[in-house]
């Protein structure tokens, strides 16, 4: 079975086919770091996450990007609060957002690139678009002319002469058109744009405006605008044209259509291919789960509760493109999916191993429950990647080896050895459960044993023998550790 997908430019279900039939491009729009990622964010992550592992089943090399947002009137509004500097403030979100990955046992994407490193770049697009005559200057700012794109609003499906003006007030002020949007904004952050979004705890909004980065463009000092970066980013790491862009359901106006407009004014070649969109994830009074309405489960103290598995496998009970709601409920019934697919795993592997599987033992029930759960798993992640379809596969597999190992003396080796072999590649190769330590236990030992060598390196400075030190850290930035000393000790990252 071909894999489908559901692609939000077409509003159809499509037969996948990447450009390159060997390889495929995906973009995920990711964080703005001004807060803890929250199980909201964390759906989009997992997601996508089992969107690459599956890509990957099929026989694609993925390149996989995903951004931060490092330059943002929200992340100055925590100066004070998170940081003493935007910069600051971004770090060490950023440091949060990498833990957060790592614990929900995420395949790694091949860059995951900044704003703050691609100002270059975001110039030089800009740039493009004014040249072409899509973009003008007004007062040191650079807007994107929506009228000038004949197709301006075809991912949302809206009419130019029906939208709301995009920016603030004095943006507003000094555009062509109310729709138009800001590709480039004159000199620092306004103080008037951040007060909405401070906590208790942060600095005054005028010092703290003080501290947001600016940089130099041949319409002045300023900053990037909001929409331009990703397709910046993407071009750079990717191509001008990418197979799948994923991002949040919120985003499909303005961002990405924005996005849409920018690139192919600017390359006059599509941007996406396919683009998919996952749905919101709702708090139990039903409205979204988001930092601004503080009704959020942050990733970190769900996976302290629940741990990982369970917070995947809550995450995966819902297909991508359908709500999903969180709750008590809801998350019980998770954690009991979870213990059901641990306990029949584990069930598996210690009948498989014990003294009663036998060679010429056969069972066709459970022979054929694998076949069938490959046959299942395999349909519903064709079907645009429904991983509530395969989940409820694996969970049929499970109920087939418990009826097998309960109503047998004797054990069928080869059928149970086909199921544990089914449970790890599907359980914890796609969905990265770590059944057995499977789907994520290679990045916890990795994280152990580099815990191991920063703890001998500190003993080495602790005696003085500092040029080993330094080697101990020069060995392991040279198999990708990135090691930072701080007040507090030193600290890692995987790069």
């Amino acid at each position: 079975m071909t894999l489908r997908v559901t692609n939000s430019l077409t509003g159809e279900r499509e037969r996948f086919e990447p450009a390159d039939p060997e390889s495929v491009l995906l973009y995920y729009c990711g964080l703005t770091t001004s807060d803890p990622a929250h199980l909201g964010h964390a759906r989009g992550w997992v997601h996508v996450d089992v969107m690459h592992r599956w890509l990957e089943h099929l026989g694609y090399e993925v390149r996989h990007v995903e951004n931060f947002t490092d330059v943002n009137e929200k992340i100055v509004a925590r100066v004070g609060e998170a940081g003493d500097s935007e910069a600051d403030v971004a770090e060490s979100y950023i440091s949060e957002i990498i833990a957060d990955m790592r614990s929900l046992h995420l395949r790694r994407a091949e860059v995951y690139p900044r704003v703050s490193e691609h100002v270059p770049e975001i110039v030089d697009l800009v740039a493009t678009l004014v040249e072409k005559g899509y973009a003008y200057e007004a007062n040191g700012s650079v807007y994107f002319d929506v009228t000038a794109f004949d197709d301006y609003g075809k991912l949302s499906n809206q009419d130019v002469d029906e939208l709301d003006a995009q920016g603030s007030d004095d943006e507003r002020a000094e555009k062509r058109n109310p729709a138009d949007f800001a590709l480039w904004k004159a000199g620092g952050v306004d103080p008037a744009e951040i007060t909405d979004h401070q906590h208790d705890g942060a600095a005054p909004a005028a010092e703290a405006c003080r501290t947001a980065d600016t940089w130099d463009s041949p319409w002045g000092e300023g900053r990037p605008g909001w929409h331009i970066e990703c397709s910046a980013m993407s071009m750079t790491h990717l191509d001008e044209t990418i197979d799948i862009h994923v991002g949040g359901q919120d985003l499909v106006f303005p961002h990405h259509e924005n996005e849409i407009a920018q690139s192919e004014a600017a390359t006059g070649e599509p941007f996406a291919r396919y683009w998919l969109h996952v749905r919101l994830l709702d708090a139990a009074d039903e409205e979204k789960m988001s930092s601004s309405l503080g009704n959020f489960e942050t990733v970190a103290g769900a996976v302290d509760a629940y741990g990982p598995n369970a917070v995947r496998t809550f995450l995966l009970s819902t297909a991508y493109h359908n709500e999903a709601v969180y709750s008590q409920a809801t998350m019980n019934e998770a954690i009991e999916r979870w213990e059901r697919l641990e306990r029949g795993y584990e069930r598996a592997v210690e009948a498989c191993d014990s003294v009663d599987a036998r060679t010429k033992v056969t069972d066709d029930d459970l022979r054929d429950a694998v076949e069938t759960t490959h046959e299942h798993f395999t349909a519903g992640m064709n079907d645009d990647f429904n991983t509530r379809r395969a989940l409820a596969a694996l969970e049929a597999l499970v109920s087939a080896v418990n009826t097998h190992v309960d109503g047998h003396d004797a054990y069928d080796y080869r059928g149970l050895r086909l199921a544990v072999e089914t449970l790890e590649d599907f359980g914890g190769g796609i969905f990265g459960l770590a059944l057995g330590d499977s789907g994520g236990g290679e990045v916890s030992v990795a994280e152990d044993l580099v815990e191991l060598v920063l703890s001998v390196r500190e003993q080495e400075r602790d005696a003085g023998n500092y040029e080993r030190a330094d080697e101990l850290r020069d060995e392991l930035e040279a198999l990708g550790v990135e090691v930072q000393d701080t007040d507090d000790g030193a600290t890692f990252r995987f790069e």
